[in-house]
């Protein structure tokens, strides 16, 4: 009974506790119990703080029997990835070239969790300063996914999405700039929506990233997603970025539908080379899109290749994180970002500059597409989920056309996109499709997500997943 409860969705969890059908303790018991049972597994924590969890779900408990919970989400357990401080935890980052200085306050999104009454249960894993779209790192390890153990949950919210397929919390935060949301989703068969850019305010946001990151999480259903969405939008005076105050209930509307909508179709954006397989989910997927109402249309060459414009933007941020790291220290890196760091050390202002032009250049360009098409559907990733000795950004796993092509353009220009699963490929393995709508449209790549996943039925827990779960 107790794996049960850990499979319930965020949203069935609270009408069980208005209803008194369940409390907070008991779930968070649970969820423990099953945490603590596949760490030594999966690896997705950094670490468990069960007497903090225990004790916020006491509290919660007490709330919901004085009918006066602090949210619909009072009570509910997750993880915050260790990208992001949560106050008296350390913020490791993957790397030991961190210590174990607690943090002095909650990061924004994280006080947004917190005043929703959720139960932390700990920090999930993610690689060295969540440079890659795998999960390994060397302070943690290699986080592994619940679908076969062999291969990489995706990254850089790689515990995240592992903890969330593997069926210990309904949803998990991540946070997303290049795809760290959204890869991972596809990589475990997830929900996986990154905000438009300063819908979820961020603080701190003294990252180089600090431009492109939006903050989410890794669901099992979309009615979640916008359930936590609800709790961590909106505006914070540290975040000169964040957007406006939006009173929107994003639960609200989720069921519309999509009848009558333009829908733009890109496998390949007119350069990226997708395995046959992904390229085959994601036509079919497309097919579902007709199916619920839509006018699918294959819209053929849509953006340039990125490596060009783009990677003095990444490698030269990583290069100003390198630069802050006592160089005692820099033979404890991870190879690969110490050897992009290093390269990017070589990036000048102007290679600096112009990567803004063009980042600002594709966000008009999109703009302007959007005038005709309420979307777009694109694979995720170009390849099923990679094993999890694979050598990210290497001349076998190359960032810009395996890693991080398909998902990395909406980072660059703030709009919404999301991931949903589509199937899995002939060994087992799941596949997404990414959502993006216009900038600020969240509401309506939401509406679109919740419309795919009704004709879908994908239904939690997998049985693969289950089936690797039972052999541990």
């Amino acid at each position: 009974m107790t794996d049960d409860i850990t499979w319930l969705t965020a949203a069935d969890l609270s009408r069980h506790y208005a209803r008194g059908e369940l409390s907070p303790v008991e779930v968070a018991k649970a969820t423990l119990d099953r945490a603590e049972r596949l760490q030594p597994h999966l690896n997705s924590f950094v670490l468990i703080d069960r007497d903090g969890a225990m004790a916020a779900a006491r509290a919660s408990e007490a709330r919901w029997k004085k009918g006066e919970p602090l949210s619909p989400l009072d009570g509910i357990p997750t993880t915050i990835k260790d990208t992001t401080p949560v106050k008296g935890w350390p913020t490791r980052y993957g790397s030991y070239s961190t210590d174990e200085t607690p943090a002095a306050e909650d990061a924004a999104v994280t006080g947004r969790f917190r005043a929703a009454g959720l139960v932390f249960l700990g920090k999930s894993t993610t690689p060295e300063f969540g440079w890659k779209a795998l999960t390994d790192s060397p302070l943690q390890g290699t986080t592994r996914s619940p679908w076969n153990l062999a291969h990489s949950p995706g990254g850089s919210s790689g515990g995240a999405s592992s903890l969330t397929a593997a069926g210990v919390s309904p949803f998990n935060h991540g946070n997303d700039g290049g795809g760290s949301v959204r890869i991972p989703a596809a990589h475990t068969g997830l929900v996986g929506l990154k905000p438009s850019f300063g819908r979820i305010a961020q603080y701190p946001a003294d990252s180089p990233f600090a431009d492109v990151i939006s903050q989410g999480v890794l669901a099992r259903s979309v009615l979640d997603t916008a359930m936590a969405l609800n709790v961590t939008a909106g505006a914070d005076a540290r975040d000169w970025r964040s957007l406006p105050d939006d009173p929107r209930d994003h639960t609200i509307g989720l069921d519309d539908g999509i009848r009558g909508w333009k829908i733009g179709l890109s496998l390949d954006f007119g350069h990226v080379k997708a395995d046959p397989e992904v390229r085959a989910l994601v036509e079919a997927a497309a097919k579902r899109f007709e199916e619920l109402g839509a006018h699918v249309e294959d819209v053929g060459p849509l953006l340039e290749p990125l490596q060009k414009n783009f990677e003095p933007l990444w490698s030269g941020s990583f290069a100003v994180r390198l630069r802050q790291i006592p160089t005692q220290l820099h033979g404890k890196l991870d190879p690969g970002f110490r050897a992009l760091a290093e390269k990017g050390l070589a990036i000048t202002l102007s290679d600096y500059a112009r990567s803004y032009e063009a980042k600002s250049k594709l966000a008009r360009d999109m703009k302007l597409w959007h005038e005709k098409y309420d979307l777009l559907l694109t694979p995720v990733t170009p390849t099923p989920p990679p094993p999890v000795e694979t050598l990210y950004n290497s001349d076998a796993f190359p960032r810009f056309t395996k890693g991080a092509p398909y998902t990395l353009p909406f980072n660059l220009t703030g709009a919404p996109a999301a991931s949903m699963p589509v199937g899995l490929t002939k060994s087992g393995l799941p596949v997404g499709i990414q959502i993006v709508g216009p900038a600020r449209a969240d509401h309506r790549v939401l509406r679109a997500m919740r419309a795919y996943e009704s004709a879908l039925g994908w239904k939690w827990p997998q049985p693969r997943v289950l089936e690797t779960l039972s052999k541990l």
